[in-house]
């Protein structure tokens, strides 16, 4: 009984957007439209998520877009097209875009240091909200010597939130430039210099940038009292949803609102590397730093193995890299709380796939999601945490 309401749920919810009867793989191969429904329908029952919106592309243009199951499960609410969703970390692939942007029209250089920009030491400046100063390290000259690219490539040396810190502190964890460490801190150090030289707020740079410009109505990295009647909720395994988050200060590294339209919308763009110069792209998709750590997150992040020098893991200006028998490929995940997001692109064959999920059970039918949908068997989902539903105790 417990998986009574997907049933239900899928068999109503559908919402699409198809182009064509056939979409390719990497490999060459086709699948049925029809097939990919079925397996989406079979996927979400056998591993309990309440809702999955899917894009795929084939010559870098969507052909199948399609959403199911639910937005609200103690509600029965549909899952569509324009249900709002919290986009986690995809909200660091808009800035990285932006970012590329900026430096393609020399509004910073990569690799010099950052504070450079600044009127006044970094130390000195008073922020307030969530997102405080840098205060904590006044005494710690480290902070002098950080980039742009270090923040892009996580490198800067900082934790990935200072208030997963014991203390709430931010620190350095290893010096500036030496190893990869997931850091949304330093993504938004590089927000707050971006902020300093145009003498604009992020939301105001993102939506002059990138949401006005391509039609994302429903994309905002604050909250929206119009996105209420639109609402989708991120549900624990037992389709229990949880509190929903409304953003006051918009950030770079992780408060962005959005639907699977609209960001499909953006998406389309990045991978046809629209407002970027082919150099630009290539710079920002290729490799910057290898990753040689176990696990992206947790202990196993600071234990180093040679599990992915078989794809050359990496870590590319905001995006992930890896080297496959069909070319190199560019990722970004998202993940918080009931959600789970996923997006990857294959440059050399103009094939990806945008994955987004509002249960804490939607990362584990990825790795075979993936494999079906696009081909896509190469993607370190053990890095990742992505572990099946069929391996999980």
């Amino acid at each position: 009984m417990k998986h009574l309401f997907l049933v239900v749920a899928i068999l109503v919810s559908v919402t699409a957007n198809t182009f064509g009867q056939f979409i390719k793989r990497i490999d060459g191969s086709e699948i049925t439209v029809d097939s990919l429904n079925t397996k989406i329908e079979y996927l979400m029952n056998v591993a309990n998520v309440s809702g999955l919106g899917i894009s795929v592309f084939n010559d870098n243009r969507p052909v199948f877009s399609m959403t199911y199951g639910l937005a609200n499960v103690q509600k029965n609410i549909r899952l569509e097209q324009s249900s709002v969703m919290y986009g986690c970390s995809f909200a660091k692939t808009v800035f990285a875009y932006i970012a590329a942007l900026y430096v393609q029209e020399k509004l910073f250089d990569l690799d010099k240091p950052l504070v450079e920009y600044l009127n006044k030491p970094l130390p000195d400046y008073k922020i307030d909200g969530w997102r405080r100063g840098y205060q904590d390290i006044k005494d710690d000259e480290r902070y002098k010597k950080i980039t742009a690219r270090m923040c892009l490539t996580h490198t800067t040396g900082f934790p990935n939130w200072r208030w997963f810190e014991a203390d709430k502190k931010l620190k350095f964890k290893f010096d500036p430039g030496t190893r990869y460490s997931y850091s949304g801190e330093g993504l938004y150090l590089l927000q707050f210099v971006i902020e300093q030289l145009t003498g604009k707020d992020y939301e105001t740079i993102a939506q002059e940038r990138v949401f006005k410009p391509l039609g994302m109505t429903n994309t905002s990295y604050l909250w929206k009292t119009r996105f209420e009647p639109n609402l989708c909720y991120g549900h624990n395994p037992k389709g229990e949803p949880y509190e929903l988050m409304k953003w006051k200060e918009a950030s770079s590294g992780g408060s962005m609102s959005t639907t699977l339209e609209d960001f499909t919308k953006f998406f389309t763009t990045l991978i046809r590397s629209k407002g970027l110069s082919k150099e630009s792209f290539k710079q920002m998709t290729s490799t910057q730093v290898r990753i040689k750590s176990r696990s992206q997150f947790g202990p196993l992040a600071k234990i180093d193995s040679t599990e992915n020098d078989n794809i050359e893991l990496g870590y590319g200006l905001g995006v992930g890299v890896f080297k496959t028998p069909y070319g190199k490929a560019f990722f970004k995940e998202g993940h918080d709380d009931g959600w789970g997001h996923y997006s990857i692109c294959f440059p050399d064959k103009k094939i990806a796939v945008v994955i987004m999920t509002n249960n804490d059970n939607g990362e584990s039918i990825f790795k075979e999601l993936l494999a079906y949908s696009i081909g896509d068997t190469f993607t370190p989902w053990r890095w990742e945490n992505y572990i099946p539903y069929d391996e999980k105790n």
